[in-house]
């Protein structure tokens, strides 16, 4: 064999994923594994000057909703292009396995209700060559990616395999349907899966605006599922909920779970409008069980739950004017002329006066934002479309009409929806700063028409290392070790994560004073001509996969060494 390495990385300063100061070196790669850190003086088959760049792992991100892409796109945009080398998907209870032949268009329901995939997307693009869930396991293995991808067992899924209407409406489980799911989740986690994943959130509803089939489930449904799990040995549990004032026995019936299953917890953990400070609680509590040796985790995000609106995009604040309704179907370069005729925006901006409850969250003009150029995701409340309209005297409806008219009607208007209560991210600062969070919940491939937080890892990295103005920042070693080894380890990933000898080769060659997330644009590139928005970064010299450059400077190379991967012992 050969001493010569596949590829050198060369005159790079790595932050390798620990929380330690980077470092200037040079990084060999053979095999897909690195094998030498340091001053290397072997001629590489290829080479990357890195002089000037960092020199990082690729992110992984824990929290995404690639169930359906990944039956159809080898290419996981829009989170491989923004230096992401591993995605677990299966969040929030919701998937496509495992499925009875009649079923399909219950789940199909289910993920266009909860993660906001359009129904025909889904029947045009899902080819449905599984029933179990190791079959879906099969499909996925036999295909090619440009990451490697990483699935849990839904709730809702399992809930309606096992019990058809009845467990989709919500129905309480026999004695033999807790069974049977207990014995699928098992099944599913030994054929690779890892972890389970479920959903109590009132909020998650199918498109005919049902709860979600998990919701309310039974604590003795659940703790026959994670007892399961815990026979398997490995994987976690995934939780999203409703807390309020049923903290109490929310809280207390997660703590009963990871306790009795000895598996790692983890729940979603978000800063809600209507209840600013109970996120703190929530920590408070995570603490104190952690202390108490188990292991539970908030997955948070680093900017605020974010809603885009525009013209193009799904939703805007002008969605319920019956002006509105004859443009809905129309392309957008039939729309363009329609919308700039004074008479018709004159009709849109007085029904916009009407008090709907539909869209009145859509037109609180002190919370929605022009998005900026480039995107501004920490804004001060004093460039809201209200403050704003009333230091001009101008009505905001039609500041917001005007706003999203722009740029031929690529507009965009900006509305955090969570993590955002005072009007800054001081929140996430202090989540980010707890040691029992984790960085998730970008929910890649999902709410495509709405939003684009798969970006999140590149803001995160930007924003909160180089780029605030109105708070503390955070090293950038931390950053980076959050946003790939401790994600890794949190779901059992021991072979990637760090730059160090024998660790998988999946890397990020960034150009840090570069790096910056552009403008979110429309695509159509889904089966059936499905939209979808998609953000880029400039700055991302090269990701890295397996050894292998899968994009290098916003563009893919065409090589897909990701596949699926699996649990094990």
């Amino acid at each position: 064999m050969s001493d010569r390495p596949d590829l050198i990385i060369r005159n790079g300063t790595v932050v390798d994923g620990t929380g330690g100061k980077m470092v200037a070196a040079d990084v060999g790669i053979s095999g897909g594994r690195i094998v030498e850190v340091g001053q290397i003086d072997a001629v590489g088959a290829a080479e990357i000057d890195a002089r000037d760049r960092l020199v990082m792992p690729g992110f992984v991100d824990v929290h995404t909703h690639y169930d359906a892409q990944v039956t159809w796109a080898n290419q996981i945009t829009p989170s491989s292009c923004n230096g992401v080398t591993t995605v677990l998907m299966g969040n929030c209870g919701v998937g496509f396995a495992p499925v009875r032949n009649d079923h399909h268009d219950m789940l199909i329901s289910l993920m266009e209700g909860v993660e906001d995939i359009p129904e025909v997307v889904m029947t045009a693009g899902l080819p449905w060559t599984w029933n179990s869930f190791p079959e879906y396991l099969d499909t996925l293995a036999a295909r090619q990616y440009d990451v490697d991808v990483a699935t849990q067992v839904p709730h809702a899924a399992l809930r309606v395999f096992v019990m058809g209407a009845r467990g989709a409406n919500r129905e309480e489980a026999t004695a033999a349907d807790r069974a049977e799911m207990a014995r699928l989740a098992a099944e599913g986690i030994e054929a690779g899966a890892f972890g389970f994943s479920t959903s109590r959130l009132l909020q998650h509803r199918t498109a005919e605006g049902k709860p979600i089939p998990s919701y309310g489930a039974a604590e003795a449904e659940l703790a026959e599922i994670a007892d399961a799990v815990a026979g398997v040995g490995r994987g976690w549990l995934q939780v999203v909920g409703d807390y309020g004032e049923a903290i109490d026995q929310e809280f207390g019936l997660l703590t009963r779970l990871a306790k009795r299953s000895g598996r790692p917890l983890t729940l979603t953990l978000l800063q809600k409008n209507s209840d600013p400070e109970q996120w703190r609680d929530l920590l408070d509590r995570i603490a104190a069980a952690n202390a108490d040796g188990l292991q539970i985790t908030g997955q948070v995000r680093g900017r605020p739950t974010s809603v885009l609106l525009g013209f193009e995009l799904s939703l805007h604040p002008f969605l319920d004017c019956a002006a509105w309704q004859d443009l809905a179907p129309l392309d957008m370069a039939a729309r363009l002329p329609i919308l700039r005729h004074p008479d018709f925006r004159a009709d849109m901006i007085a029904e916009a006066k009407n008090d709907s409850t539909r869209a009145r969250q859509l037109r609180d003009w002190d919370r929605i934002f022009p998005f900026g150029d480039p995107p501004q995701y920490e804004p001060d409340p004093s460039a809201s479309i209200g403050t704003t309209a009333r230091r001009r005297n101008v009505d905001p409806a039609g500041l917001a009409y005007d706003l999203m008219l722009e740029n031929d009607g690529q507009g965009i208007l900006y509305l955090p929806m969570t993590n955002y209560a005072g009007g800054d991210m001081a929140p996430v600062h202090d989540m980010l700063c707890h040691p029992n969070t984790l960085i998730g919940l970008g929910d890649g491939g999902a709410h495509v028409g709405i939003m684009c937080d798969a970006t999140d890892m590149i803001h995160t990295l930007t924003h909160w290392t180089r780029d605030r103005r109105r708070g503390p920042r955070h090293p950038i070693e931390e950053m980076v070790r959050r946003l790939t080894s401790a994600n890794a380890k949190a779901i059992g990933l021991h072979d990637r994560g760090r730059i160090a000898v024998g660790m998988r080769a999946d890397i990020n060659v960034i150009n840090y004073d570069a790096l910056q997330l552009q403008l979110p644009e429309v695509h159509y590139d889904l089966p059936a001509g499905g939209k979808r928005i998609m953000q880029r970064a400039t700055g991302i010299d090269t990701t890295i996969l397996a050894g292998v450059p899968v994009w290098q400077h916003g563009e893919a190379t065409g090589a897909l060494p990701g596949r699926l991967l699996r649990s094990g012992p």
